[in-house]
């Protein structure tokens, strides 16, 4: 199993061209360190100056990690923890402010692949999809006790999907027979809730499991969470990289990035500022990057993936 990082150039690229980092020193943080692809570029790319802080709850990946921590030694430190907790970490750490922050919100290969841990209906597993294993109820908790309205409000808030209503109550009266535990049982039922004829080249069950497994993690909270810490963090030149993969965290992680480029809001007329919000960052993306063709041949997961990017001014 490999797995492949996404937009790896691109993002790297944009870090080390931070202020600081292009000078050969700096800290550079990887909250998203899944697969260490991202973490390795950078400590590879990096002049030996530049500290690389990665951070992971999965304690799979943290244990993937170690063998980063023995190759470059002092050069990279890897945490263990939510990324929505990042001020807290880095103060554990010993570490006030960052010159580089990296999320990439997608999940890693490992995660997909591994039967056990829920993530893919591609694979029979437990309905489990917590990030943290150790933490939370798994998804088919769930699945199995949450009642109608609020299966509904999960699949159709979280997932976009046209049919939560249908599928939702299909759940509630399926598992009053057979508790619905495993990813195929779960995505058997999608696929029948579904007419074929508004199917897509996605699997039906897409946007369900989708839409768990946000809900399982409270992904989006975490997110606006460490967007709004990370800016807090960053040293003036530095620059935040994030790459998003559906509707629901792009539009979040714009949201956040346009209000934090904004300067006065005062109307045209007022003659003296009021309102006192300033400038806080720089957008370096526009409408955000895409992968290449040549990369989503190679790396078909990375289709939907969007990098944006500001620098702290």
């Amino acid at each position: 199993m490999k797995h492949i990082p996404v937009l790896l150039k691109e993002s790297v690229d944009i870090l080390l061209a931070g202020r600081k980092v292009a000078g050969g020193e700096g800290v550079v943080v990887d909250a998203t360190f899944g697969g260490g692809g991202h973490s390795r570029s950078l400590l590879e790319r990096s002049a030996t100056g530049v500290l690389v802080v990665a951070i992971d709850r999965d304690p799979e990946a943290v244990l993937r990690g170690e063998s980063l921590v023995l190759e470059f030694t002092s050069r990279f430190r890897l945490l263990a923890g939510n990324f929505a907790d990042l001020s807290p970490l880095l103060d554990v750490a010993g570490i006030d402010k960052i010159d580089g922050l990296l999320l990439d919100i997608g999940l890693s290969s490992y995660q997909l692949e591994e039967g056990d841990r829920g993530f893919s209906f591609q694979s029979e597993g437990p309905l489990d999809m917590r990030m943290d294993p150790t933490r939370g109820e798994p998804a088919a908790t769930v699945v199995n006790q949450a009642d109608r309205k609020t299966l509904t409000g999960i699949f159709r808030d979280f997932g976009e999907e046209p049919y939560a209503v249908g599928i939702a109550r299909k759940i509630v009266e399926t598992r009053i027979q057979k508790p619905l535990l495993t990813t195929r049982s779960l995505a058997g039922l999608v696929e029948e809730m579904v007419p074929s004829y508004k199917r897509s080249r996605r699997h039906p069950a897409t946007r369900i499991f989708q839409a768990l497994r946000i809900f399982v993690n409270d992904e989006l909270y975490a997110l606006e969470q460490v967007l709004n810490s990370g800016l807090e963090r960053l040293e003036s030149g530095a620059r935040m990289v994030v790459i998003s993969y559906h509707s629901l965290e792009d539009r979040l992680v714009k949201r956040i990035f346009r209000q934090a480029a904004k300067g006065c809001v005062c109307p045209p007329r007022v003659p003296v500022c009021g309102c006192g919000q300033k400038q806080k960052v720089k957008i370096l993306t526009g409408r955000g990057l895409r992968p290449q063709n040549s990369e989503i041949a190679l790396n078909p997961r990375s289709r939907s993936a969007c990098l944006r990017a500001v620098e702290f001014l």
